[in-house]
């Protein structure tokens, strides 16, 4: 699966050399993906192909402008594989539930309502957001 990564020259917090280590895994995980590594000693389950898809987007710090333009980039990269593959990407029907559930939810947020008893996740959810507001 092709995957982007994501890092920032500066830090806006430098503490120690945390943003040393970040960055080297960032480019650590990009080689490894594009090389990957044969397998040590006779150990096959070590190995790993390399020639895989990514991409690293390195940018000089993380701003409100440098968020705003890689969601832009993400969302024209969404409209673009759909309108190459026909399909709208932005009808979806796991958003169409999430908003169905949300209309659900929302009284028990107010507390009109008792908690359902039929999803133990969201309840405890529910409680202890309650328990702290």
């Amino acid at each position: 699966m092709p995957c982007d990564f994501i890092g920032f020259r500066k830090s806006l917090n430098p503490i120690g050399n945390h943003h040393a280590l970040l960055m080297a895994n960032v480019f650590a995980q990009s080689k490894a993906l594009a090389f990957g590594q044969a397998a040590p000693n006779g150990e096959p389950y070590r190995e790993f192909e390399g020639n895989r898809p990514s991409n690293t987007i390195l940018a000089e710090r993380l701003t409100p402008e440098t968020l705003g333009a890689l969601v832009a980039l993400y969302e024209h990269s969404v409209f673009t594989q759909a309108a190459i593959w026909d399909i709208n990407a932005f009808d979806q029907f796991g958003v169409e539930l999430g908003k169905v559930l949300a209309k659900e939810i929302l009284p028990y947020l107010s507390r009109r309502a008792p908690p359902p008893d039929d999803d133990s996740s969201t309840v405890a959810l529910l409680r202890r957001l309650n328990r702290s507001t």
